[in-house]
């Protein structure tokens, strides 16, 4: 599902074997796009955009984005919560179109069923996705919504 928002993966560097400072976790590699974009200023002002950077996904860990020096972001320092490693059922899980865990529990409980899935996918025919710029994972959400919606449904 990445690539949703039309945009490769041209801007990915090389993928380096380098781990999370903090804990180890691989991560997977970022685009500079995104995190230029989630940053916030004092974070950004220590960018350095010639290195490879990955997001680590692991929930318990603090960090978010690291590159291959060992430098390190943490949640700290982005504009946005990070729905990875938050439990607040208030974070996105859509951060184009504003799908929350709370907001999905609702439906369901409202209507037994979602949209969701549909409306975002009607959403990314159209062109208007940017979850390049939005997510902090910078990749499609999709996949983190049916997950989502698979624990709500399937317990």
């Amino acid at each position: 599902m990445a690539g949703c928002c039309g945009i490769g993966n041209e801007s990915t560097k090389v993928e380096l074997e380098f781990g999370c400072p903090k804990c180890g976790d691989n991560g997977k590699p970022m685009k500079i796009i995104t995190l230029k974009s989630l940053l916030v200023p004092e974070a950004l002002a220590k960018l350095e955009p010639k290195t490879n950077y990955k997001i680590c996904t692991n929930h318990d860990c603090s960090t978010v984005y690291f590159n291959e020096l060992g430098n390190a972001f943490l949640t700290t320092d982005l504009k946005a919560p990070v729905f990875v490693k938050s439990k607040d059922e208030d974070n996105p899980v859509c951060y184009c179109f504003g799908w929350t865990k709370s907001k999905l529990k609702s439906e369901i409980e409202q209507t037994g069923t979602s949209t969701a899935i549909s409306s975002i996918s009607e959403h990314i025919k159209a062109g208007r996705c940017g979850c390049e710029v939005n997510n902090p994972e910078g990749s499609c959400c999709l996949g983190n919504v049916k997950n989502v919606l698979d624990s709500l449904t399937n317990g």
